[in-house]
């Protein structure tokens, strides 16, 4: 089987404090006994990998990245715009991606250097993609929908009425036991 730990020096001496910033994994199936996180979606650095992965497959905004990270993993994790565009800046730098102003956003491509790396690093590449789909196969499906549904319940009532202060703290106990059931599964 072939290594998918990510390369030491892929981004050099001077990155290299930078790879470590992947944030752990959000979202249902993410989250551990007591509310905890979970397991990470990314190992140290390994979202640098997604991130090109996408914008290998065609140029995208950041915003674009962020939904179609979070659709690969099927909605098990979605990256937050603090890790997505400090991200975007360092891969820049590199010169594995190229900005190109397009309004008020940049659009985002994948230069040779970029494809290179991907290339060099296929193992791990392919591990990364691998991690996101299995996990979202995991979390998709009935569960899931359970889960989208409850949260549009929740939200409806909250919006379509002005709740007391009693009708929240039972909303708020409601939804606490649901999570110490599922965490006791």
């Amino acid at each position: 089987m072939p290594d998918s730990s990510p390369p030491e020096n892929d981004f050099g001496p001077r990155r290299r404090h930078l790879a470590g910033h992947d944030e752990p994994e959000s979202g249902f199936c993410g989250r551990g006994p007591r509310g905890r996180r979970g397991p990470r979606m990314f190992e140290s650095g390994a979202l640098r990998y997604a991130v090109l992965r996408r914008i290998a497959e065609q140029p995208r905004h950041g915003y674009e990245l962020i939904k179609a990270i979070e659709e690969q993993s099927g909605g098990a994790y979605s990256p937050s715009p603090g890790m997505i565009y400090p991200m975007l800046s360092m891969l820049e730098d590199l010169g594995f991606i190229s900005a190109s102003a397009e309004g008020a956003r940049k659009l985002y491509a994948i230069t040779p250097e970029g494809e290179a790396f991907l290339e060099e690093n296929k193992a791990f590449a392919d591990a990364v993609e691998g991690r996101m789909s299995a996990r979202g196969a995991r979390c998709a499906g009935a569960v899931r929908g359970s889960m989208h549904a409850l949260k549009e319940a929740v939200f409806a009532k909250i919006r379509g009425q002005s709740l007391s202060d009693e009708q929240i703290k039972k909303a708020e106990a409601i939804l606490n036991r649901a999570a110490k059931e599922i965490q006791a599964l």
